[in-house]
C-alpha cells in the first residue's frame, strides 16, 4: 500500500530540457505562451522584484473527502529562467489518464517537488486544517531534505494552513523536522491561473488517488477506486450498510 507520508523529491537543483509537452522560456527574447485558460508563470514572476527566485507552488486535495488521507503536493520553480509546461491546469479539469500521464512531466520540470500525506486517523486527531499543515510540513521537509530552499510559497486558497505561526496552539506540540519558515502567499483559485500551483495539485492528486486504489483492494464494497474517498451517494450507502472503516474519518458526519 502506497504510503501515507511523503512521496520523495526530486534531487536538488534538478532541470530538464525542454521535451514532449514541455516549453522553454528562453528562447531569443520571445515569451511562450500558454493557450487561453491555461496557467502561466506571470504571476509568479511578479515576485522576482521582490527578490524571489526559488517559489514554491502548493495545492491540496481530499480536502472534503469521507475517507482517506488529504494531499499537499510542493511544486517548485525558478522564477529567473522556468519555461512554461502545456496541458497543465488545476487537477480538477483533467482527465484521469491526462494526470497520470503529465505527472512525471511536472517531476521533471519542477526544480524539486513532493507530496505529504495526513491519514483519516490524523485528521480525527488534529482536525482538517491541523492535518492540512502536517501532510504539508512533510512535504515541506521532503524539499528541504533535497537541498532546495523556496524564497516564497504561493498557497492555493484565502489561508495560510500551512506556516507554523498562522496555527496558534493548534498543535500540542511541533511537529517533527523542519517547518515551513518561508513567507506565504495565498491566492484564491491559484491553481488556475498559476502554473507551480497547478502543477503542485496534479502531483497531489495523483499520489492520494493511487493510495485510494490500494486502499480498494482492501475494502472493494466502498467503490473507492472510483469515488476516491468522496461522498458520493454509494459511498454513503455502503457506509450506512456496513459501517466505516479504519480509512473513514469517523470525526466526520459520515452520513
Amino acid at each position: 500500500m502506497a504510503p501515507l507520508g511523503t512521496r520523495p523529491a526530486a534531487p536538488a537543483g534538478k532541470r530538464q530540457a525542454a521535451g514532449p509537452g514541455k516549453t522553454t522560456a528562453k528562447t531569443a527574447g520571445t515569451k511562450p505562451k500558454q493557450p487561453a485558460g491555461f496557467p502561466t508563470l506571470e504571476v509568479e514572476r511578479g515576485f522576482l522584484a521582490q527578490g524571489v527566485t526559488l517559489l514554491a507552488g502548493v495545492d491540496e486535495v481530499g480536502r472534503g473527502a469521507l475517507a482517506g488521507p488529504v494531499s499537499v503536493g510542493i511544486a517548485v520553480v525558478d522564477l529567473r529562467d522556468h519555461g512554461l509546461l502545456a496541458d497543465v491546469r488545476d487537477s480538477k479539469l483533467l482527465k484521469p489518464e491526462d494526470r497520470e500521464r503529465l505527472e512525471p512531466l511536472v517531476r521533471e520540470w519542477a526544480v524539486c517537488s513532493a507530496v505529504g500525506h495526513a491519514s483519516s486517523a490524523e485528521i480525527d486527531a488534529l482536525g482538517i486544517v491541523g492535518a492540512l499543515r502536517l501532510a504539508g510540513t512533510r512535504a515541506w521537509f521532503e524539499i528541504l531534505a533535497a537541498g532546495v530552499r523556496p524564497d516564497l510559497v504561493l498557497l492555493d486558497g484565502s489561508h495560510n494552513w500551512l506556516s507554523p505561526q498562522s496555527q496558534g496552539s493548534l498543535f500540542d506540540a511541533e511537529p517533527s523536522g523542519p517547518v515551513c519558515e518561508a513567507p506565504v502567499h495565498t491566492r484564491v483559485k491559484a491553481d488556475m491561473s498559476c502554473l507551480s500551483v497547478a502543477a503542485a495539485s496534479v502531483l497531489a492528486k495523483v499520489a492520494r488517488d493511487r493510495i485510494m486504489l490500494d486502499l480498494h483492494e482492501e475494502y472493494p464494497a466502498f467503490g473507492w477506486n472510483e469515488n476516491k474517498g468522496y461522498g458520493t451517494s454509494s459511498h454513503r450507502e455502503a457506509i450506512r450498510s456496513l459501517g466505516p472503516t479504519r480509512y473513514h474519518r469517523t470525526s466526520w458526519n459520515l452520513l
